[in-house]
């Protein structure tokens, strides 16, 4: 089965950064897409980026685009999402998820959908102190 181990959270001031990270292990193939999402307490999960390992195609929520990247080193199946000009309001639990074999229109419309992600990693928690 494909496994997914995020880490890199912790506690921030509002303005600095993080680095997430997903290493993805069980699966040898490069057909797939890795979605980030964050949910906060008493709120609905919400995705933030995604990125296609295929091509290395990139998406982002508007609530994050320009602060977010998504990247990914291929020769170590880790997906990074490296956290810019943190706000308090970013903070949350960040999950990585797995979507295998999606199709590039379906991951233009859908990167956002959690309903289309396969395998789920456990969680990383982001504070943003103010």
């Amino acid at each position: 089965d494909v496994q997914l181990q995020a880490s890199g959270g912790g506690l921030v001031q509002a303005g600095g950064s993080l680095r997430l990270s997903c290493a993805v292990s069980g699966f040898t193939f490069d057909d797939y897409a890795i979605g980030w999402f964050r949910q906060a307490p008493g709120m609905e999960r919400e995705g933030v980026s995604c990125i296609s390992r295929s091509d290395g195609s990139t998406y982002y929520s508007d609530s994050v685009k320009g602060r977010f990247t998504a990247s990914s080193d291929n020769a170590k199946n880790t997906v990074y999402l490296q956290m810019n000009s943190l706000k308090p309001e970013d903070t949350a639990v960040y999950y990585c998820a797995f979507w295998w074999d999606p199709d590039d229109s379906s991951l233009v419309d859908e990167w956002q959908a959690s309903d289309e992600y396969d395998y789920w990693g456990q969680g990383t928690q982001v504070t943003v102190s103010s």
